[in-house]
């Protein structure tokens, strides 16, 4: 393969830089789309980059943008270790242009165990345990805009849409891009629609995600959480004792 750097357009959530790549980042950035993307490639050598676009500023600047990083080496699942997270940040108005996340398995060999928790009072989306599978037909869905709170360790409670998370299955292989939460129009349940790796769209039951952190882990979700009363069976939402019909979804509550 060639390793000649080529100048490119590389995107982020909230603008873009120009930056010199390999052929190798070329294939971590392209998701199936015309666009290459920052997030999958991570750190790059600023002086790699010759120009940044800010959508805060609405304005192209000279040069890198600041890169901020740091290495938490947290364990997050068995065997699977997130070893990196940062961002690139305008220089202007200090907006984030892309942020990434760098995971690694220290046995190559092995599988990803249960998900390690990010806060010992955060709720996961678990429910009835169920065999995890990734649809390979796009359904209708229904969209909504819904947004996840995570507590990161070591720093204040934040906010964040769910779009963009990386979906890693069970053996810690990234099989897509979360896109949205929606509602699959045949069986009226919860779905997180995602952008595929090859580019195209799929579905993935609520029931197969296991944890939503850093990232969307698929797998079995744990069982004890499943027998909590009250807990509705299809979203995993903490109703009231005595509740016939879950708030949130209207599903009867067994």
């Amino acid at each position: 393969m060639s390793s000649e750097l080529r100048l490119k357009k590389l995107r982020g959530s909230g603008g873009y830089v120009m930056a010199t790549v390999t052929d190798e980042q070329q294939m971590k950035g392209n998701l199936g789309g015309p666009d290459l993307f920052l997030a999958p490639i991570g750190r790059l050598d600023g002086d790699k980059i010759t120009k940044h676009f800010c959508n805060t500023c609405e304005k192209e600047f000279e040069g890198p943008p600041k890169i901020e990083f740091e290495n938490p080496n947290e364990e997050v699942a068995e065997n699977l270790v997130l070893a990196e997270r940062g961002q690139y940040i305008c220089n202007s108005c200090n907006a984030s242009i892309a942020e990434y996340r760098e995971f690694k398995k220290p046995n190559e060999e092995g599988e990803v165990g249960s998900a390690k928790p990010l806060d010992p009072n955060a709720t996961t989306p678990t429910v009835e345990t169920t065999t995890p599978t990734v649809e390979t037909t796009t359904p209708t869905v229904e969209t909504t805009t819904p947004t996840v709170e995570t507590t990161q360790p070591s720093s204040s409670a934040s906010v964040s849409s769910i779009e963009g998370r990386n979906v890693i299955d069970e053996n810690a292989n990234k099989i897509g891009t979360a896109k949205q939460v929606g509602i699959d129009a045949n069986t009226q349940s919860m779905v997180l629609v995602i952008t595929k790796n090859d580019g195209t769209e799929g579905s993935i039951p609520w029931t197969s995600i296991k944890k939503v952190g850093e990232v969307v882990l698929l797998g079995k979700p744990e069982e004890a959480a499943a027998a909590q009363p009250g807990k509705c069976s299809e979203c995993g939402f903490i109703n009231k004792d005595g509740s016939k019909f879950c708030e949130e979804c209207g599903t009867k509550i067994q």
